[in-house]
């Protein structure tokens, strides 16, 4: 049990409970946003030349990657408000990067594909979001951010397991 001293008016941990407070850099909740925090920046400075977001390149790498095909199954991939999604989408056509059209199979669908110009842009942005990654994770060298990502993966995969 913590109990706390209050000290004009301010409360602080007494000694014993000063001991179980873990360093805020110690709890991986802190550590984990703020990395991504961090990587986030260093993108969306990577990406800024292109007029696009990290958010932006995720759609496109769903795109690319045929996840998805229908912007309702785009936006729950990337788990993003449907109507945000045609926000972002409308953004994207407006600039030619992607092209959607009516379902053959379902006429209320829209498919979504990325034109040429798009492909072009997507590849290009990829280019930049890896170096903006390679540079976040230098510090790790290769061997390091391979082991980075299998060790999230595996907890990811863990989490997801015990959720389902």
């Amino acid at each position: 049990m913590i109990s706390l001293r209050y000290d004009h008016g301010v409360s602080r941990p007494d000694s014993e409970t000063a001991d179980q407070v873990r360093a805020h850099d110690d709890v991986l909740g802190y550590l984990l946003k703020h990395a991504h925090r961090a990587l986030e920046q260093r993108a969306e400075a990577a990406l800024a030349g292109m007029g696009l977001t990290v958010r932006d390149l995720g759609v496109l790498r769903v795109i690319a990657g045929g996840e998805a095909r229908s912007q309702q199954e785009v936006a729950a991939v990337l788990g993003i408000d449907p109507t945000s999604m045609v926000a972002l989408l409308d953004a994207l056509e407006h600039r030619g990067i992607i092209a959607r059209r009516p379902s053959e199979r379902d006429r209320r669908r829209n498919v979504v594909e990325l034109t040429a110009h798009g492909r072009d842009v997507f590849r290009r942005a990829e280019d930049h979001y890896a170096q903006a990654e390679k540079a976040f994770t230098s510090s790790l060298g290769d061997a390091g951010a391979a082991g980075l990502r299998r060790a999230l993966r595996s907890v990811l995969d863990n989490a997801e397991d015990e959720i389902t």
